[in-house]
């Protein structure tokens, strides 16, 4: 049975203050990376080949907890979110109203200005999965990791997810030989 395990970066000096990131290039935190430094995998992911998303703070997640040298997977990287990066999700819906509570009721189609989908990051994330051969941890990021969620779990992202992601646990996923993932364990320490 192989296994995908899934893991957010470390917070940055964005992430502290709830902007979005996106595909902006932002850093570890002080704090990110003393968290990271910290961390422990759990044993669900020993053995596993590990790959990260090509920005920074992913690749510097990737050193901090054992793998400096993981190869660097350009699927992996977070969902972009065009012209909304740097912002405040909260300050986004209060500036845009009713427009930004439609474009959420999307769910898989929801699209930031200039940005992408989650289908569309979905779609690239398989795409990844279905070249994967062995059992591999993939360090990378928020959207990412909701979009594997939200397909293993038969969710549309509308409304309330059927479980509550812990963004700096890890969640583990099984592999199917199509490229689909199903839970496997979330959460996970």
């Amino acid at each position: 049975m192989l296994l995908v395990a899934m893991l957010r970066h470390g917070d940055t000096a964005w992430s502290a203050k709830g902007r979005i990131q996106g595909h902006t290039d932002v850093p570890l935190s002080d704090a990110g990376r003393a968290r990271m430094r910290e961390f422990r995998l759990p044993a669900a992911c020993g053995g596993m080949r590990v790959v990260t998303s090509p920005l920074a703070r992913c690749i510097e997640t990737a050193a901090l907890i054992g793998a400096p040298h993981a190869e660097r997977e350009p699927r992996l990287i977070e969902m972009n979110w065009g012209a909304w990066q740097g912002c405040r999700l909260a300050e986004l819906r209060a500036e845009l109203g009713d427009a930004i509570a439609e474009n959420e009721a999307r769910g898989w189609d929801f699209r930031p200005a200039d940005g992408e989908t989650p289908r569309e990051v979905l779609a690239r994330l398989s795409s990844w999965l279905a070249a994967v051969t062995t059992s591999t941890l993939a360090i990378t990021h928020r959207g990412v990791i909701r979009a594997g969620f939200a397909a293993a779990a038969g969710w549309d992202l509308r409304g309330k997810p059927p479980a509550k992601l812990d963004w700096s646990a890890v969640q583990l996923f099984r592999l199917a030989p199509d490229g689909s993932l199903a839970i496997e364990a979330l959460n996970l320490r």
